[in-house]
């Protein structure tokens, strides 16, 4: 059955191909890819060859269909990420070589964290934070830095809209939240552990633009058994400081002091 909505534009329903894949269903059949996406199979149809003739989805063995690499070319051309990761990667290495386990790069996008990089060892069991892959803003280390340097009218938002508990520990009052929020700024990090996987601690730093503004998280995931977070936070203040640098942040902004 699909739910398509009548008048509908084109855009949307293409919308709704295009990202009815993910990672863990990177190729599809039409009829699968039609399903998924909630369009009638004959829509599909007409829009995937129009889709398929622009390479913004290929065709590979049998009948299986994914995203074509024209449309990573498009987002390449005018991403911000791109350029944030180019800068940020040296810096995630060295953190990465303490860390052992997880280091990823965020940033926030249509009220949801965005994973633009990560670094992971091969043999950590956590198959969390991939690249492109999102979180609630609260129930991720990074979304509580990034929403901890957001303005006031922002955090509203957030604050006000449903918050659905991820695990048992995840936060969802927004007075505590609030008070987590005024912590960070003040401290200029924070590790809270189970927000967003029960067996992990998330611990988070920001980056800053060359606005001032915020422009990414920084952060590590790492067991909570496991956990040395003393040890882990300043590889990740002196990343994030080198980081904000390159951007063209003033050494001088507000938190960065504390970079």
């Amino acid at each position: 059955m699909t739910d398509s909505v009548p008048g509908e534009s084109v855009i949307s329903r293409v919308v709704r191909l295009m990202t009815a894949f993910d990672r863990s269903l990177p190729t599809m059949t039409l009829s699968g890819l039609a399903r998924r996406a909630g369009l009638p199979l004959t829509t599909t149809h007409r829009l995937v060859q129009e889709l398929v003739r622009h390479g913004l989805i290929e065709k590979v063995s049998g009948d299986e269909l994914r995203v074509g690499m024209r449309m990573w070319e498009l987002g390449a051309r005018g991403s911000t990420a791109l350029g944030l990761q180019e800068v940020a990667l040296p810096y995630m290495e060295d953190v990465q070589a303490t860390v052992r386990q997880h280091t990823t790069l965020a940033v926030l996008d249509r009220g949801s964290v965005l994973y633009v990089e990560r670094l992971s060892a091969p043999e950590s069991p956590l198959d969390a934070a991939h690249i492109a892959q999102r979180m609630p803003i609260h129930a991720a280390s990074s979304g509580l830095v990034l929403l901890a340097y957001s303005d006031k009218a922002y955090q509203d938002e957030i604050l006000s809209q449903p918050l659905t508990a991820v695990t048992a520990d995840t936060i969802t009052d927004p007075s505590t939240i609030r008070k987590h929020l005024a912590e960070i700024r003040q401290r200029g990090h924070v590790a809270i552990p189970g927000i967003g996987h029960m067996d992990w601690i998330g611990i988070a730093v920001p980056v800053f633009g060359a606005s001032g503004k915020i422009a990414a998280s920084l952060n590590a995931i790492v067991p909570r058994s496991e956990a040395n977070v003393p040890a882990i936070i300043p590889s990740l203040l002196t990343a994030a400081h080198g980081i904000s640098r390159t951007l063209g942040a003033d050494n001088r902004l507000p938190g960065s002091q504390r970079l």
